[in-house]
């Protein structure tokens, strides 16, 4: 029997590959080169999962991902995510020092993370950025004519026989990942849920973003994340990221997206997934689905009364 596979932005003994571990342990691991292989296998139905990094807590959102998610040709939909914390250590092949080191290689938000303790530590060593820190740490097990070091995990020091150094070179001992599970299709709802969506205006109307967040206002509906990025049309258009609590099949959460549907050019659903935190949304009763049918109802009895509505 094959095994059913998550596809990940590789290589192995990455913060990625160890989210897709703890996100689908039955799974078999498929390695890709790009974030934009990853969608595209999950797009293609090549893996059944796909995992990807989409915000850290420091370095803030990964703009490819973002980028995939609201310009890709869709066909994926993110139905989960896992927070991983991020621990980083410096590596080195055995018998190499801290003071010896000329170079200390890694992905750049990785340098950007222990700036601080390799200025106090390791000042002579030059910075040299890598595509991750799996692969920073291959190249450095792989470099035996100069003193060099690495900034990764325990994994790939594990993976690629490199001895620690120096453990956790980060400036923030509470620095998470999130990422992103992606599926075909979106997860179901839980009652602990969020859509993420993006809107694009497609044209400048004044209190345009101000009318799009009272649709969630009015409900009731907190928004726990709102960003722009570049439409990638002209100067000046942006289309606008939102994490909203609930789910598309709960009726405050359905008329709202269709309100906003009205009012812009378009409206891209990213996805719907249970919350990392599993922490139910607080609902006002006057907000809560009983209450929506019931004015439902009302309204059908109104329409009842008027002549030729039947």
């Amino acid at each position: 029997m094959t095994l059913p596979a998550v596809g990940f932005l590789g290589p192995e003994g990455t913060f990625t590959a160890e989210a897709a571990h703890r996100a689908a342990p039955d799974h078999r691991r498929v390695p890709l080169p790009t974030i934009a292989e990853v969608f595209r296998a999950v797009r293609e139905r090549s893996v059944d999962l796909g995992v990807v990094p989409i915000e850290n807590l420091i370095e803030g959102s990964v703009n490819a991902t973002l980028d995939e998610l609201a310009f890709g040709p869709g066909g994926e939909y993110v139905r989960g995510e896992l927070l991983l914390p991020v621990s980083l250590h410096l590596l080195a092949r055995p018998g190499i020092s801290v003071d010896q080191l000329v170079a200390v290689r890694s992905m750049p938000h990785a340098l950007a993370q222990s700036r601080e303790w390799l200025a106090a530590n390791a000042p002579q060593a030059a910075q040299e950025a890598a595509t991750s820190t799996a692969e920073a740490a291959r190249e450095v097990a792989e470099e035996s004519d100069r003193p060099v070091a690495a900034i990764g995990t325990l994994l790939a020091a594990e993976r690629f026989g490199l001895a620690i150094l120096a453990r956790d070179v980060h400036e923030h001992d509470d620095n998470v990942t999130r990422f992103a599970l992606l599926a075909p299709s979106m997860h179901a709802p839980t009652g602990a849920d969020k859509t993420s969506l993006v809107v694009f205006f497609g044209e400048d109307r004044p209190g345009l973003l101000l009318r799009i967040l009272d649709e969630f206002a009015l409900r009731g509906i907190n928004l726990t994340k709102i960003e722009s990025r570049p439409a990638k049309t002209r100067m000046g258009e942006y289309g606008i990221f939102i994490d909203a609590e609930g789910h598309p099949a709960e009726p405050r959460l359905a008329e709202a997206l269709r309100s906003v549907h009205r009012h812009v050019a378009e409206l891209r659903v990213l996805g719907a997934l249970p919350r990392a935190d599993l922490q139910p949304a607080h609902v006002e009763p006057r907000d809560a689905a009983d209450a929506y049918a019931e004015a439902a109802s009302w309204y059908a009895q109104l329409l009842g009364r008027i002549d030729g509505a039947n």
